[in-house]
């Protein structure tokens, strides 16, 4: 594997900004793993950061290098600071950055394939909702999308928090608007089911966002939006995403919308 720390222009944010990259490499003399590559560009999972991290974060506290190694697969690990993916009301506008900026950027610099079919999105807390987000409001750039003890519903995220910070991504309405995932969810559950991405969503039976992850599920099973859902043991900490993110590389590969490839002889 390729790990590459990037530093960018952002034109939407006005600012210089930050990514780390994990590229798939054919390697076969690595102490403890073996790295495989596609022979066209590589699909690519965008992996989001929670409230109080960074790019650098998944690469720190876990092993995802060492889980995506056989799997051909590119990270791309962007900062977004305290944004929720949002086009703040009053700050920046992370949501074009995310959602339409970025790809374009990453598939101008590296290799990656742009096709729906090959793009992913996961993330864990404010990037679980990111990624549920990006993949119910452009379910036409993402396969499928990975929520980990996802802060789902912003509503009430502003409500229970009842901060300046949370008025100023949200506003003061979330219901209804493109930052609610259960408006979002009754939209994308009208597609016909070819356009809509895979949904996986996993939070631990301890975690304080446990009940709002339930009522998301919920929502989606009255609206007939299928995600593949599991609870496990643990809280909100990095020992549960850690297990989760491998748990969901295994999904991928078990819905058949990743190839484990080959390398050649």
């Amino acid at each position: 594997m390729a790990l590459i720390e990037c530093n960018f222009f952002s034109e939407s944010l006005g600012l210089s900004c930050s990514m780390n990259v994990i590229l798939p490499q054919n390697t076969k003399s690595q102490i403890g793993m073996e790295g495989k590559a596609v022979n066209e560009n590589a699909p690519v999972l965008y992996l989001l950061h929670g409230l109080s991290d960074d790019h650098s974060i998944w690469l720190r506290r876990t092993s995802v290098e060492r889980y995506v190694s056989e799997l051909g697969l590119a990270v791309v690990m962007p900062a977004v600071a305290r944004s929720f993916y949002c086009d703040m009301k009053h700050g920046l506008k992370y949501w074009s950055f995310i959602s339409d900026e970025l790809p374009k950027i990453v598939q101008s610099f590296f290799h990656v394939s742009p096709r729906r079919e090959d793009n992913f999105v996961a993330g864990l807390s404010m990037g679980g909702y990111g990624a549920f987000k990006l993949a119910m409001a452009k379910p036409e750039n993402y396969a499928a999308a990975i929520s980990l003890s996802g802060a789902l519903d912003a509503e009430k995220r502003v409500k229970v928090w009842k901060s300046q910070e949370m008025t100023d991504i949200f506003g003061d309405k979330v219901t209804g608007t493109e930052n609610d995932l259960f408006h979002l969810a009754k939209k994308v559950s009208k597609l016909d089911s070819g356009q809509i991405p895979a949904l996986f969503q996993s939070c631990g039976t301890e975690d304080f966002l446990i009940d709002e992850n339930r009522a998301f599920k919920k929502h989606a099973d009255k609206l007939g939006l299928k995600i593949d859902y599991e609870e496990k043991p643990g809280v909100h900490d990095w020992a549960y995403w850690d297990k989760a993110i491998v748990r969901s590389l295994q999904w991928l590969v078990r819905k058949k919308l990743l190839d484990i490839p080959k390398n050649p002889r």
